[in-house]
């Protein structure tokens, strides 16, 4: 089992940046495809962003592509969720998830594959 703890993440005004970050302990990270999910209140969770067990592939949310990015340091055993341009509507509480699966150069963008879960980090984006 993987233990996942989120960080990074906190109060900014619109257009700055926040870089989250995932840290994993109890097993090696590069297992695992990883994610990047957010709810925001009153609504469903929603699919951000996910890389592949290299990083040689990755994959976004059409709300976020060109303003997010999302990388893995497998030798640190953390992902990291680079946030640009960020708006008022980026506000959720942002978690990490690790899928055992197998899936290529793809990756799920549903919730549903992965296994293990992060606690979450809140972002706020203030206009």
């Amino acid at each position: 089992q993987v233990h996942l703890v989120e960080s990074g993440g906190g109060l900014v005004q619109a257009g700055g940046s926040l870089r989250l970050s995932c840290a994993a302990s109890g097993r090696t990270l590069s297992n695992y495809v990883m994610g990047w999910f957010r709810q925001a209140p009153g609504k469903e969770r929603e699919f951000v962003a996910a890389i592949t067990r290299t990083g040689t592939s990755t994959d976004y949310a059409g709300s976020v592509k060109g303003r997010f990015t999302i990388s893995r340091d497998n030798t640190k055993n953390t992902v990291y969720l680079q946030m640009n341009s960020l708006k008022p509507e980026d506000t959720a509480v942002y978690s990490c998830a690790a899928d055992w699966g197998y899936y290529g150069n793809a990756v799920p963008t549903s919730s549903g594959p992965y296994d293990y879960w992060g606690q979450g980090t809140q972002v706020t984006v203030s206009s």
